[in-house]
């Protein structure tokens, strides 16, 4: 990405599948974004607020550790906190109805390492 500021969800929206290029990024997120759901509808039905922060800590480490230490970025979150967690929930919906294989596609995303993975 140059230094210019992304003006839209749009637009937004391939520069981080690009982000998030490795299958094992996405399935950390997707993994991260189920136990942030979980605490949160925990939060709702205990009312108990420790459940509120458990989802925002669970859902950011996963996505972060994964994007440090596998895909060896910077979190997106860094720059576009709002659009990335709009993002987030997107891919996780596309993951989680078998959809996302073709967005990859549409954008012409693969591993940036070059690996073998299978896109999910």
């Amino acid at each position: 990405m140059s230094g210019e500021r992304l003006q839209t969800f749009e637009a937004f929206w391939p520069f981080y599948l690009g982000e998030h290029s490795l299958p094992a990024t996405r399935w950390i997120h997707f993994v991260g974004s189920w136990v942030a759901l979980v605490n949160l509808v925990l939060a709702v039905v205990t009312l108990t607020p420790w459940y509120a922060l458990s989802a925002l800590v669970s859902g950011y480490a996963f996505a972060w550790v994964s994007h440090f230490f596998i895909e060896k970025n910077r979190p997106a979150t860094f720059t576009y906190p709002l659009w990335s967690l709009a993002a987030d929930w997107k891919m996780w919906a596309f993951m989680l109805t078998g959809r996302l294989n073709g967005e990859l596609a549409r954008f012409g995303i693969v591993p940036r390492t070059g690996t073998s993975q299978q896109a999910v």
